[in-house]
């Protein structure tokens, strides 16, 4: 656990990804965190307490999610850095624990900046897996071990007649995609 967030030792305590595509819990093979993001902990209802932006934790203090509606105190405030290499339970996932890795293109102003990753349907999160499997400098670059991506596969789980199974996978090599930099291919 981050230094910053020992206190909560013991407690319900959770990375929260937002999703708008059940199919995700399934294809989970990691969680991507802001590197240089500032995370906040908030407490909600039944003693829990999630990780993420202060944007998602006022958005979830109206609709009734918080301890007390309307706010949300930020408890401890954690980089995405300290928590990269996590381990961590992903409901319904193929592998019993996934990690928490470095995705530099997350948005702090969707969702909770918290990304589960699902590279076998999404281009982005197959290029920033792979990058991270076979550029042993960006592992390096934000200490990142090589346990906590490389034995990580793609997961089918959606089947489209003209891509297959590994829609992702198919995408990036039919477009000779090279990283998760190359943004205008992956769009």
């Amino acid at each position: 656990m981050p230094e910053s967030l020992a206190s909560f030792e013991g407690k319900k305590i959770y990375l929260v990804a937002a999703t708008l595509r059940p199919e995700t819990m399934y294809g989970q093979t990691n969680c991507y965190v802001l590197p240089e993001a500032e995370y906040g902990v908030y407490e909600m209802q039944g003693d829990e307490y999630y990780v993420m932006s202060e944007r998602a934790a006022r958005n979830f203090a109206f609709q009734e999610m918080t301890k007390e509606y309307g706010k949300y105190p930020c408890l401890a405030k954690v980089t995405g850095q300290a928590l990269i290499g996590k381990e961590l339970k992903a409901p319904l996932s193929h592998y019993e624990k996934v990690y928490a890795l470095p995705m530099t293109t997350i948005s702090m102003e969707k969702g909770t900046g918290i990304v589960t990753s699902v590279p076998s349907d999404s281009p982005d999160d197959w290029a920033a897996l792979r990058d991270l499997q076979t550029k042993a400098g960006l592992r390096e670059k934000y200490n990142v071990d090589e346990a906590w991506c490389v034995p990580f596969a793609p997961v089918p789980i959606i089947n489209i007649p003209e891509f297959g199974d590994l829609t992702a996978v198919k995408l990036v090599e039919d477009l000779k995609i090279q990283s998760q930099k190359d943004k205008d291919l992956l769009k």
